[in-house]
């Protein structure tokens, strides 16, 4: 039964000559795992889907669900502005051996509440794993307002929202209202611990990419009551979730990663490589962490 719940990783999809780098992606993923990252959440805004072709969809997913397969569960991103193309996406992620569905808010067409609600609804009722909601106003232009999740959180197999609106009071009224059991998780590293001190049960983190064991290592630390030893890597962690967000993310935590060997350095268009301004500020900040 798949939980939302702890430390999860946003990944990368690493590129080679335009394709899916599978030996690169297989490394990351290991070396999520082993860092005690608590859930793979491939093919999301940071994993380039957007940009992705069908097949290259299936293969990245597939390739996460062999690798995370009796260790941690996959939480596949599948989500655009087409209620019926998103259900076609969940589709081929489930077809690929995802846990569960995680899909953002529509962008750019901006439907209202009761738009949302249906769109939801309709993707809850033509799968049969659990849906994670996903709210990023930031990215959409849309909020998913508190009172549309609690109506959605009555629908039994939409089990959590990952809530990226910076909003604590926004948070709050969700897990106030919503069903006993449905989860609210952090879409912001730097609000994880703030959001976990008022009822969050995790994170979907992009610096996880960079430090899985540190992120790891706080979610298990507010969780087990050493709230100091969290506090601390939240201050620790503050300069690299700020990095993360010096050009659109998955820019900064792809050069990150890139600059510590682990991917090349290489994005699908309209996204491109990071100015090299930033990329030295970037630079200073993985030297200031002892990652390079």
């Amino acid at each position: 039964m798949f939980e939302l719940k702890g430390a999860m990783t946003a990944i990368i999809t690493p590129f080679k000559n335009g394709k899916l780098d599978e030996d690169a992606f297989r490394k990351l993923i290991k070396r999520q795992i082993d860092g005690g990252i608590d859930c793979l959440v491939p093919c999301g805004t940071t994993g380039e889907a957007a940009t992705m072709d069908l097949e290259e969809y299936e293969r990245t997913i597939g390739v996460a669900v062999e690798e995370c397969k009796g260790k941690i569960p996959v939480l596949a991103g599948a989500g655009t502005n087409n209620t019926k193309k998103v259900i076609e996406l969940a589709k081929i992620a489930i077809g690929a051996g995802a846990d569960a569905i995680l899909s953002v808010a529509p962008y750019y067409n901006k439907p209202t509440q009761e738009g949302l609600y249906l769109h939801y609804k309709t993707i809850a009722e033509a799968i049969s794993v659990p849906l994670v909601l996903y709210n990023v106003p930031g990215r959409t232009s849309v909020n998913i307002l508190p009172q549309t999740v609690i109506r959605l959180s009555e629908i039994d197999n939409i089990i959590g929202i990952k809530e990226a609106s910076g909003s604590l009071n926004q948070v709050s009224e969700i897990i106030e209202g919503a069903k006993e059991g449905f989860s609210v998780i952090s879409g912001d590293d730097f609000l994880t611990l703030p959001m976990m001190s008022i009822g969050g049960t995790g994170v979907i983190s992009v610096s996880a990419n960079v430090v899985p064991e540190l992120v790891a290592r706080q979610y298990d630390a507010f969780v087990e009551g050493r709230l100091d030893e969290a506090k601390q890597l939240h201050h620790k962690l503050y300069k690299l979730h700020k990095a993360m967000f010096y050009e659109t993310n998955p820019i900064p935590v792809k050069t990150a990663l890139a600059i510590m060997g682990y991917v090349e350095e290489e994005f699908k268009l309209p996204l491109c490589k990071m100015s090299s301004e930033n990329k030295e500020r970037l630079r200073s900040v993985l030297k200031e962490l002892g990652l390079i």
